[in-house]
């Protein structure tokens, strides 16, 4: 490339790191923004903590269900238009949320008892699913748009980086709750559902107007012809040349022979799992659990969840990311090892620090918590889309979405009821036999290769003779 196009691609490439996420951020404003009101939909209309797990379970498994079905329409779409209209349609059903009780008042014919609640419970928990579906468009569109303008060797680093974006969002929604709580106490549910709708349908038009899909939509060239370039190799000479990806059965056979016959990608789907209910059992219980088990304030609770969102998530992710790159070689399955083990030890202090000793005091170990369990976070989805290759790296992130999402049914309405049945002590316990587990289950994968190019190659070749 001449340097004219050198300095065009760096500025896309870091417009589109910056564009998405900030677009992802605000995915989050319109999702952690449940859990920065459970606490007052609670007080307001006496909804169980077993009930509000059980919104976040099945709002988290719709989840996870949307970003498998969508990761496979990413890899095939345009991923802004993608991209934009599921934020749009994230903010639309939060305002519906937004009058969720009017909505109650105007089926029941009454704005209390046990028909308003019956009533509220199945319009709010109609709202989540729609919301949770929505809301799986919003990964998988990333995936092919980073490996179209990001080189396997920089992924690790630049990946973890963008996955700042759900840290950014969920630390700002839980800061402008407790701002929200502190002024308006418990009517301050709604806010917080309609402020973050109207920040995101801005936001979801700005993603379409500033996004690009592939380097060859602004007329530079793909990260193939560039690397042959620098290489001073014809294209043709680099590697064997690839059937057209887009025959709709060349695509099938590549995704059954990289993704669902990939060893590595189901035990990268099942720490997932693991790996999530440590994180939501945190962010998800965070507003109700730090008061609950440590004795701290809401309005504490929410700054330190935020901390552990904004400080440790984001810090962990890019040290991380360095680490992988830098350290392990782009083997990402190598530092999550070290990093659940970090988790793990984290989680053990927080959970023996007295709950007489001061906020600031107990933020130490629980940002370590989010410092350790978001470096695997990040990374799962940047091994599976090195190793699935970018022709296949929504769908191979699909799977790990379901399987993260899964994980609600422990992090969220089993959270919930261990809570109310046996008290805050125990889900300590549950979390630590998770994280132990998930940290076995990566380790397993120690020697595979950090990337599946060399597979994928002899794939083609097969295919080519």
């Amino acid at each position: 490339m001449t340097l004219e196009q050198i300095k065009k691609f760096k500025y896309w490439q870091t417009r589109t790191i910056i564009v998405t996420m900030v677009g992802y951020a605000l995915y989050y404003f319109v999702r952690k923004n449940f859990n920065t009101a459970m606490p007052s939909i609670e007080a307001t209309f006496g909804i169980t903590k077993t009930q509000l797990g059980l919104f976040l379970t099945l709002n988290g498994i719709i989840y996870g269900v949307s970003r498998f079905i969508n990761g496979f329409i990413a890899d095939r779409v345009s991923a802004r238009k993608f991209m934009a209209l599921g934020l749009a349609l994230c903010a639309v059903v939060n305002i519906g949320f937004g009058f969720s009780d009017k909505m109650a008042m105007l089926i029941s014919g009454t704005a209390s008892g046990g028909e308003f609640i019956t009533a509220l419970t199945i319009i709010m928990g109609s709202i989540l699913l729609l919301n949770g579906y929505f809301q799986g468009m919003g990964v998988p569109p990333v995936s092919p748009l980073m490996t179209h303008w990001v080189p396997a060797n920089e992924l690790a680093t630049k990946m973890s980086i963008w996955n700042m974006s759900h840290s950014i969002g969920a630390g700002l929604i839980f800061v402008l709750g407790a701002i929200l709580v502190h002024y308006f106490d418990n009517s301050a549910w709604r806010l917080c559902f309609l402020i973050p709708a109207v920040l995101s349908l801005a936001g979801a038009g700005a993603l379409y107007l500033m996004l690009r899909d592939t380097p060859s939509a602004v007329g530079l060239p793909e990260l193939e012809e560039q690397q042959s370039d620098a290489e001073h190799k014809p294209a043709e000479e680099k590697s064997v040349k690839k059937p057209v990806t887009s025959d709709p059965a060349y695509h099938k056979a590549f995704l059954r022979h990289m993704v669902f016959g990939n060893r590595i990608i189901w035990i990268l789907a099942a720490t997932n799992f693991f790996v999530y209910i440590v994180r939501f059992s945190m962010l998800d219980w965070g507003m109700m659990l730090l008061p609950g088990s440590k004795g701290v304030s809401v309005a504490a609770a929410a700054i330190m969840v935020a901390v552990f969102e904004f400080v440790g998530g984001n810090l962990g992710m890019v040290v991380a990311g360095w680490a992988t790159d830098h350290i392990f070689g782009s083997r990402a399955h190598r530092t999550c090892v070290f990093c659940m083990l970090g988790a793990i030890l984290s989680t053990v202090a927080f959970w023996y620090i007295p709950d007489t000793a001061s906020a600031w005091v107990l933020a130490i170990p629980f940002t370590l918590i989010a410092f350790f369990i978001y470096g695997p976070q990040a990374l799962l989805g940047i091994a599976a889309a090195n190793q699935a290759t970018k022709e296949a790296a929504a769908s191979a992130n699909g799977i790990l979405g379901i399987f993260g999402y899964a994980s609600t049914l422990i992090s969220g309405v089993g959270f919930g009821f261990v809570a109310d049945h046996y008290g805050w002590g125990m889900t300590y316990i549950v979390i630590l036999v998770f994280a132990v587990i998930g940290m076995l289950t990566i380790a397993s994968i120690w020697n595979a290769k950090a990337d599946g190019y060399e597979a994928a190659a002899e794939f083609d070749s097969r295919l080519t003779k």
